[in-house]
């Protein structure tokens, strides 16, 4: 049986997960469509001011280099 797209996108968040961690923060997985990975930021992440730049410099980008159908990570509420 293979992956669907929503269990690799889980997947990276997954190795993604501990460096949010490490700072008090997490990410949730909420949904994936028409290339947006919906998250939801959890702990410190949520409501900081720099998690829009670990959102795009550091999710997104590493999402983007494993998953090829990744064009966008957004954070919902």
């Amino acid at each position: 049986m293979s992956e669907t797209l929503d269990d690799r996108v889980k997947k990276a968040l997954d190795e993604v997960r501990p460096q949010l961690q490490a700072d008090g923060g997490d990410i949730e997985f909420v949904g994936f469509d028409n290339g947006i990975v919906k998250v939801k930021l959890k702990g410190s992440c949520s409501g900081c001011p720099m998690s829009t730049m670990t959102l795009q410099w550091g999710v997104e980008n590493f999402l983007k280099k494993r998953i090829p159908e990744v064009v966008k990570v957004e954070a919902v509420q």
